[in-house]
């Protein structure tokens, strides 16, 4: 009995059958029922019979941190890279605890998301296997590292599976790390596979599909709705997760996303390896494919810190930012702060720290000429972030101080689709 397989277990007068699902743990039996839910059977109490084998062999070890392997279904198919991170779309459920873990291998999500087989062949690879709160800007380095060899070893596109609690850092990190010539596309899940409502399958596919596609960028691919029809993909330093736990909880602020994908036609058309060209809907311009030559800039300043500003915060507060590099504020409306702390902004500054503004509004921009307080902050050394996000404008800000000559002038411009020229009103 291997993943994959189709069985029957019985133990006493119960008998279930359906899809086995890799195991947190030796002891039990995780067994995928037709209706959609997971259950964990005591091997010790239950005798097996397989119906039907897994007719996909993609192997059964479990490949270390770093370690590449190759699933081939065909020579005319494209190559796609999987490269998992952990999550809860390569999450299993421990029987003992109950608790859902990160414990997938890249091979494990084929098993589990049969659906993928035929679209492409497939590399296999594990940069990490965490939750995504346990992201570190390491990790980031060691994922663009990997990526790009990827990328040099032949892949057509990357798709990164990845917690969604920190996805959006994640993507824009690597929008800024890398130049790319193929989709790097990162998706991850909301709901645990052992759930009838999860939502695994479908942005695994077309996450797929879009790394198959044309658009050479970093992307973010989640529903787009709470309905089974559509995934959304978004710029990966305009892309924030909005909700705790709806299945379209990623939003691209201020505009539509970037395109979106039917997923019907999606599933169907690209199941033979062809690129679903016609379920991919987009809504403004994007970097094609090849135009961009490969460039791996992985360098990452860590001492950069993000603190927002709350009305009657204590100013010790902001004392252990002596230490910082660069200090991104998530001020109030335009760009402010209570006018006590403008001093200290003065004080870090003249220190050599470049401090950025954002705002804490989700739509619009800073402007710190409006207002007494605004104009006492730039005369103080801000730098105004336009409506770049605030976590996008601390992953901007750490690549910065590490690959720019002026770090404080880039916070001002675009680098990877951060900020824009100006906000309008979209519908």
């Amino acid at each position: 009995m291997n993943p994959g397989d189709r069985v029957r277990v019985k133990r006493g007068d119960t008998t279930n059958e359906g899809v086995v699902l890799p195991s947190s743990t030796g002891d039990h039996i995780v067994l995928k029922l037709d209706g959609g839910y997971n259950i964990g059977i005591d091997r010790e109490a239950a005798s097996v019979d397989v119906l039907e084998a897994d007719v996909h062999d993609i192997g059964d070890d479990e490949p270390d941190d770093g370690e590449v392997s190759t699933i081939e279904f065909g020579d005319e198919l494209p190559t796609i890279s999987l490269i998992s991170t952990g999550g809860t779309i390569a999450s299993t459920v421990d029987y003992r605890t109950g608790a859902v873990t990160a414990q997938f291998t890249a091979e494990d999500v084929l098993r589990a998301v049969p659906e993928l087989t035929g679209r492409a062949n497939y590399r296999g690879r594990v940069v990490a296997n965490i939750l995504s709160e346990n992201m570190e800007p390491s990790i980031w380095q060691e994922l663009a590292t990997a990526v790009a060899e990827e990328i040099e070893a032949g892949a057509d596109g990357v798709v990164v599976m990845h917690g969604t609690d920190t996805m959006q850092y994640s993507a824009a990190a690597l929008s800024f790390m890398l130049d790319t010539p193929v989709p790097i596309v990162f998706t991850g899940s909301q709901r645990s596979a052992d759930r009838p409502s999860s939502d695994n399958v479908m942005n695994a596919v077309a996450a797929v599909e879009a790394a198959k596609a044309d658009c050479a960028e970093v992307l973010l691919c989640m529903h787009a709705s709470a309905s089974d029809d559509r995934c959304a993909l978004h710029r990966g330093t305009r892309v924030r997760k909005n909700h705790t736990s709806r299945r379209d909880a990623f939003e691209t602020v201020g505009n539509k996303p970037l395109a979106t994908i039917d997923y019907a036609t999606a599933r169907d058309d690209g199941a033979d390896g062809a690129v679903a060209d016609d379920a991919i809907e987009f809504n403004r311009d994007y970097t094609a494919r090849d135009e961009t030559d490969l460039a791996l800039s992985d360098g990452l300043d860590p001492a950069v810190e993000l603190i927002k500003f709350t009305p009657g915060m204590d100013p010790a507060a902001w004392d252990y930012l002596d230490d910082a590099d660069g200090v991104v504020i998530e001020g109030t409306g335009l760009g402010h702060i209570h006018t006590e702390l403008i001093g200290r902004v003065e004080e870090l500054v003249d220190n050599g720290t470049v401090v950025a503004m954002t705002s804490q509004c989700l739509g619009g921009r800073v402007c710190d000429r409006v207002y007494d307080t605004g104009r006492d902050l730039l005369d103080a050394g801000i730098i105004e972030a336009g409506d770049t996000l605030p976590g996008t404008a601390k992953v901007k800000l750490m690549w910065a101080l590490a690959n720019v000559d002026d770090p404080a002038e880039a916070m001002g411009r675009s680098l990877a689709g951060e900020l824009t020229e100006e906000s309008q009103p979209w519908q």
